[in-house]
């Protein structure tokens, strides 16, 4: 593969096909429930005027717009991602915005980015799908100046994040194709969900002053958007216009009906547990 290629959807993810465009169309909803973890994660760019920020994973640019924000007409933020369609909703929400942000289609594990031209890598749930970790750490680090730094938020474990899973547990026995969730270590959602093996990855990428810290999140949305939420997004949203139209009602009713001890006063709440994860490129 080419350095500056996208790399070919896989089926657990599809960020280029069903998955993205399920992603763009919940836009709206998926800032909604994350707004707290985005302002945490580029809250210390304000105190870096005219600095220069990678966006990893940056997806339909949310993230990128708060970091150009807090950056300032001086600086800049640059996403990147391998969906074509997510970038697309990212470069308009961007050009409305006028803001200092610009984006790249491409594997950030394997892409040929300037050497040393960025002061910060930020991230927030877009470094868990890489194919070899060390690699992309590696890579990563490679475009980050001496003494620049590493920020992220990424899920802790399944365990800790039921409500994540509560839609496949009450429906996925209905969708024969439901992808299924990968273990040992793999890509996917949860992949960073242990915290030796974190810490592991970012110092075989070359990280010192690693910093892993759990932290959690109170996130909600409107109840009325719920049956919106599971037909798009997780790996219900990926295969549900696979199914028939009563299987489809079907698998929406189940899994609802599941979200009910999440429900208070018309929203649905509930907590991510995450890690908040810093780490710098010492040079050298």
């Amino acid at each position: 593969m080419d350095a500056g290629e996208a790399r070919k959807p896989d089926p657990n993810t599809d960020w280029g096909g069903v998955g993205g465009r399920n992603w763009v169309e919940a836009q709206s909803l998926v800032d909604e429930v994350l707004r707290s973890l985005e302002e945490l994660l580029v809250e210390p760019l304000a105190a870096m005027p005219s600095s220069r920020v990678l966006d990893v994973g940056c997806g339909t640019g949310s993230t990128t717009l708060a970091a150009a924000r807090k950056l300032g007409a001086e600086g800049h933020c640059v996403g990147i991602d391998i969906s074509e369609p997510m970038l697309a909703a990212a470069q308009a929400r961007i050009e409305e915005a006028g803001a200092p942000a610009s984006f790249i289609q491409a594997d950030a594990q394997a892409h040929e980015f300037e050497p040393a031209g960025f002061d910060l890598v930020i991230s927030r749930f877009g470094v868990m799908f890489f194919e070899d970790f060390a690699a992309a750490f590696t890579n990563l680090r490679g475009a980050v100046k001496p003494g620049g730094a590493l920020r992220m938020i990424a899920w802790r474990g399944a365990e800790h994040n039921s409500f994540m899973t509560t839609a496949e547990r009450a429906a996925g026995h209905l969708l024969p194709n439901l992808p299924p969730r990968q273990k040992g270590g793999g890509p996917g959602q949860f992949a960073f969900a242990e915290h030796a093996r974190v810490h592991a990855i970012l110092e075989a990428g070359g990280w010192t002053g690693i910093d892993i810290r759990p932290t959690d999140f109170a996130c909600s949305f409107p109840e009325s958007e719920l049956a919106r939420y599971v037909s798009l997004l997780g790996p219900i949203g990926r295969v549900l216009h696979e199914a028939d139209e009563q299987t489809r009602a079907k698998v929406v009713e189940l899994a609802t009906a599941a979200f009910e001890p999440y429900i208070d006063k018309d929203r649905v709440r509930f907590t991510a547990a995450c890690w908040l994860i810093e780490a710098r490129n010492a040079g050298g």
